[in-house]
C-alpha cells in the first residue's frame, strides 16, 4: 500500500516533540506530512521557522488550495481548520471543534474521508482530547494509527485519551516514531 499522507496532531509540548520527529526524518522522506499544532490565533511564522531549523524537509504554512506534494511538511495556519481534499488542502473558519481551531479531528477525519487506508495518523503530547475521533476514523478506514507513549509526553492527556478510546496500532516513544514512519513509507512503494 502506498501512503498518501501522514497527519499529525499535537498541543501542549508539541514543539519539542515535532522537532525530534522531523529532525530524524531523511531529506528524501517520500510522503506528505500535515500537522495541526494547537496555538494562539495571533501566532506568527515562528513555529515554521523553529521547525525548519531541525529538518531539511521543506515546511510551509498551508494556504487554501495548496497542492499536497510528497516529501513536504504542511502546518495548519493559526485560527483555520486544515482539511484534506483529493490532491490539495482546504482551509475553513468553521466553529472550533474540541475547543480548537485548527482542530486535529477535522484534519484527521478529512484525510480519512479522502484517502481511506492510505493515511497514517499520529497523536503526540497534548492537554485535551482533540484527535481521538479523527484517529478512530482513520483506523475505521484502514489507515495506520500511532500514539506517543503517554509516559514520555510532556502532557499525556491527548495520547492517553486516544488509547482509551481505540486500539491503536503503535504506542511509541518519540525516537521510535520517526523510524517507524521511515520503515512504513519506504517499504510500501511511496
Amino acid at each position: 500500500m502506498c501512503f498518501k499522507i501522514v497527519v499529525v496532531g499535537t498541543s501542549l509540548g508539541g514543539l519539542s516533540a515535532l522537532q525530534k520527529i522531523l529532525g530524524n526524518l531523511p531529506a528524501n522522506f517520500p510522503t506528505a506530512i500535515a500537522i495541526v499544532q494547537h496555538r494562539h490565533k495571533e501566532s506568527d511564522a515562528t513555529l515554521k521557522a523553529l521547525l525548519q531549523t531541525y529538518t531539511s524537509l521543506p515546511i510551509q504554512e498551508v494556504e487554501d488550495k495548496d497542492e499536497i506534494i510528497p516529501g513536504r511538511v504542511y502546518l495548519a495556519p493559526p485560527d483555520y481548520h486544515l482539511l484534506v481534499e483529493p490532491g490539495y488542502f482546504a482551509l475553513s473558519i468553521d466553529q472550533p471543534v474540541s475547543y480548537a481551531r485548527p482542530s486535529i479531528d477535522v484534519l484527521f477525519e478529512s484525510a480519512a474521508d479522502t484517502y481511506g487506508g492510505s493515511v497514517i495518523g499520529l497523536i503526540l503530547t497534548g492537554a485535551n482530547q482533540d484527535g481521538t475521533q479523527g484517529l478512530k476514523k482513520i483506523k475505521a478506514r484502514g489507515g495506520i494509527t500511532i500514539v506517543q507513549e503517554p509516559s514520555t509526553a510532556e502532557s499525556p492527556i491527548m495520547p492517553a485519551a486516544a488509547m482509551a478510546d481505540l486500539a491503536v496500532d503503535w504506542i511509541l516513544q518519540l525516537p521510535e516514531i520517526s523510524d517507524l514512519l521511515v520503515n512504513i513509507c519506504y517499504s510500501t512503494g511511496n
